[in-house]
């Protein structure tokens, strides 16, 4: 086929030796089969930020580390230059997450190199060496449904032991090969530890398998895996072979209103207080 316009430099550099077929295009990246040195790979091209209907959400963005306070600080404002250093951050993080959740041990596919917001990376394939399937194309036998809804909680819980989540899973970003299920499309992962909404969005990635699942095996939907995974994250008790039930059990204490809100009034006081304390710094 003809060669993309945003792949020409890797084939002129001799990092791709030739485009076979466009595999899919989403809704951040149009991803394409190619040839190098022999072997099948895929290159995802990311969309330019005007391109994309897949936001830049604050809340996948918070905890989100630049090493460059420079970069910092221009990210935090609305300049040309600082959109393109955020657009930058926001192409690197699903480098960055494959990169560290293949170290890891989770069955990712293996990036192979990121040049001009192009991520070539290993292609997961059938055993005929085509593309592997979506997990949403596969139709499973309860046994296989409850076999490959233990594999996938098991790189959930691997992916946070290894500090991140990935924010949007469902069976659209879990390819199946030989071996079972790869989880796929991460540049939304989020910092488990500096995210504030990092537990609703682990438990709305396990929930959502957990539906998915549970339509060949009813009896998933009996699960509770995302808040007992949470509890032992928060607890610091979760490493990548912890044992999991499924179990969950809800605290059902009534909370003191009056004592949460005496707590609250002090903060506001607190605060006020400290503000008090800057204008008069200010004023002096």
């Amino acid at each position: 086929m003809k060669v993309p316009k945003r792949l020409q430099p890797l084939v002129d550099d001799g990092m791709v030796d030739e485009v076979l077929y466009q595999l899919m295009s989403g809704k951040e990246a149009q991803v394409y089969v190619v040839r190098c040195a022999g072997h099948t790979r895929c290159a995802k091209v990311f969309k330019e930020a005007s391109k994309r209907s897949f936001k830049q959400a604050v809340e996948y963005q918070e905890g989100r580390k630049v090493r460059n306070s420079r970069r910092a600080r221009a990210m935090s404002k609305k300049t040309r230059y600082g959109q393109k250093e955020q657009e930058e951050a926001w192409l690197n993080a699903e480098v960055d997450a494959l990169y560290r959740l293949a170290a890891a041990g989770v069955r990712v596919p293996e990036p192979l190199g990121f040049v001009d917001g192009v991520l070539l990376m290993e292609l997961v394939a059938d055993d005929e060496g085509k593309a592997a399937p979506r997990l949403g194309d596969v139709t499973l036998s309860p046994e296989q449904a409850r076999d490959y809804h233990h594999r996938v909680i098991r790189e959930v819980v691997r992916m946070l032991a290894a500090g991140l989540i990935h924010g949007d899973l469902s069976e659209f970003n879990v390819l199946v090969d030989a071996a079972g299920p790869v989880i796929i499309d991460l540049p939304q992962a989020v910092n488990a530890s500096g995210n504030n909404n990092a537990q609703r969005m682990l438990e709305r990635d396990v929930d959502n398998m957990r539906r998915y699942f549970g339509r060949f095996a009813p009896d998933l939907l009996n699960t509770d895996y995302g808040k007992e995974i949470w509890a032992l994250y928060e607890s610091g008790n979760l490493h990548p072979h912890s044992k999991l039930t499924g179990c969950f059990e809800h605290d059902d204490t009534l909370a003191n209103v009056g004592e949460l809100m005496d707590i609250i009034d002090a903060a506001k006081a607190e605060e006020r207080e400290r503000q008090e304390r800057i204008r008069d710094a200010d004023e002096d």
